[in-house]
């Protein structure tokens, strides 16, 4: 497919380098190397993703010019965007980018703006070949579309989102901006690869990266095509998970952290969920059960509502999440 204005021809399977960050290097350099030697040749990553771009430099570097590199920065300053550009830059062993992103920044840099213009610059220089966006907020999202500025953008994209996430899909292409669909896998919430895939493949500006940080993982992406499509079955599990799921839920990324308490807010608000949908994980453990009672110490301070890119009651997730985990832990609730 071709990636908006940038026209980069991209495989449909998009890589997300996010999960390999909790690989080993060696088992990092497998998963990467089969995904290149079965056809994959976008690489989304980040300066704030540890160590995955060193990772992807150790794996992938000797066949550098058949893969297109993305990175992405948080930066809001220009000497941090500098900084981020460089290490990327050497992590990965290349002089150059093919897509460099604003990170989920609490503002949308525009023309006038000297974060803007060191991007710019970077481009000029060769440093950069695109310029992208990410955020979870959808005003942001249609800032960016709307100053024409940007090559791409990336946002939260699955079976679960909703006409406004649709609409958004369909200005991109309107406006010929690659539409790179993160949280393709809802977060991690959603368990069927298949449905997921499909259902972005009725879209053909929209390049999911997937997380993936195991073979097993990447296998299952690999084993789909444009001629896997929403049949009945498939439509039934979207049905069900969005029946099971509905709107109020944690998407797990992050944005509500650090919490001035250290409550883990991304886990502890969405565990009533992922108790249910990956019951065979050791959530009643000791550890997570000290981390799920953590949650008492909440204080109602309500930053976490203020970076929440959804909007949700967070402090009532917590209450509610908790008094469910307890319930299940306790044996009053059978699951």
């Amino acid at each position: 497919m071709r990636l908006g204005k940038t026209n980069l021809e991209v495989n449909k399977n998009g890589f997300g380098a996010l999960p390999i960050q909790r690989c080993s290097m060696d088992e990092s350099i497998e998963i990467l190397k089969r995904a290149y030697e079965n056809g994959i040749d976008f690489y989304d990553t980040a300066h704030f993703y540890t160590d995955s771009e060193e990772k992807i430099g150790h794996a992938l570097s000797d066949v550098r010019q058949d893969i297109y590199l993305a990175s992405k920065s948080g930066a809001e300053t220009v000497e941090n965007f500098w900084s981020d550009l460089e290490t990327s830059l050497k992590s990965m062993k290349t002089d150059y980018l093919d897509l460099h992103q604003f990170h989920n920044i609490s503002f949308c840099p525009k023309e006038d703006d000297e974060l803007y213009k060191a991007m710019l610059e970077a481009k000029d220089s060769g440093m950069i070949r695109h310029i992208g966006i990410t955020t979870h907020k959808i005003t942001h999202a249609h800032e960016a579309l709307d100053s024409g500025l940007y090559e791409t953008l990336q946002y939260p994209f699955s079976y679960l989102s909703g006409t406004e996430e649709i609409q958004l899909v369909l200005k991109c292409k309107e406006l010929f901006v690659g539409f790179i669909a993160m949280n393709a896998m809802g977060g991690g919430l959603l368990k069927n690869s298949k449905a997921s895939y499909a259902y972005l493949n009725q879209f053909d500006n929209v390049l999911p990266i997937w997380g993936i940080q195991k073979l097993s993982e990447l296998d299952e992406f690999l084993s789909y095509d444009e001629t896997t499509v929403l049949d009945d079955e498939l439509k039934a599990v979207i049905k069900n998970d969005k029946r099971e799921l509905g709107e109020n839920f944690c998407r797990g990324c992050g944005y509500c952290m650090p919490c001035p308490e250290d409550i883990n807010i991304s886990l502890c608000a969405r565990m009533s969920l992922w108790i249910r949908r990956f019951p065979t994980e050791p959530n009643m453990d000791e550890k997570t059960q000290e981390i799920m009672k953590k949650t008492q110490d909440c204080v109602e301070c309500y930053e976490c509502m203020d970076k929440c890119p959804y909007e949700l009651n967070i402090p009532e997730l917590l209450k509610e999440n908790y008094e469910d985990y307890m319930n299940v832990l306790e044996g009053r609730t059978i699951i």
